[in-house]
């Protein structure tokens, strides 16, 4: 693909100043979501807490600045994140973190679980799928390579975090 850019061009700054604009987004998405991080489903995040993963994001924003593949795979990810956190979150905000979890566990009590799953492994499918075709549309140039990667590394997230909330859900409403 592309090897690193050098520390201190203004290549090196544009893709810096995009990691932290995505990375600040995705934090800010999830602050008004939740913020006691009781609906975070990345268990690394919430587990690093805000101050930690602040410092975390702060340090790895300038390393990866340097190697535009995975930054822009990273910025994609996190602005996609971010976007789907703030189309939720005034309802989480305005239920509550507690009260907006046990609404969305009675939401999942009564409805099929074959039906949910197929839900949402359609909707991530399909989002994976523009990444796909993007990828393999872009001839191997970086930028659109990447942002298709992004697409797919997002489906794969929403995947990954929204199948163990859904089992830990499930759980606790039998």
């Amino acid at each position: 693909m592309e090897d690193l850019i050098p520390f201190g061009s203004a290549r090196y700054f544009l893709i810096l100043a995009l990691l932290l604009f995505a990375r600040g987004m995705d934090f800010l998405s999830t602050w008004i979501a939740t913020p006691n991080l009781v609906l975070e489903a990345n268990p690394i995040a919430k587990k690093l807490g805000w101050k930690w993963g602040m410092a975390v994001n702060l340090l790895l924003c300038p390393a990866f600045a340097l190697w535009p593949l995975p930054a822009i795979v990273i910025i994609t990810t996190s602005l996609l994140v971010a976007a789907r956190n703030f189309q939720s979150a005034w309802l989480m905000r305005s239920l509550g973190e507690e009260r907006y979890r046990c609404w969305v566990a009675e939401r999942l009590a009564q409805t099929s679980l074959r039906l949910y799953l197929f839900c949402l492994l359609a909707q991530t499918s399909l989002v994976a799928g523009i990444g796909a075709t993007l990828m393999y549309s872009s001839r191997l140039h970086l930028v659109p390579f990447a942002v298709g990667m992004g697409i797919i590394t997002y489906a794969l997230a929403v995947t990954v975090y929204t199948l163990p909330s859904v089992w830990r859900m499930r759980r606790t409403m039998t």
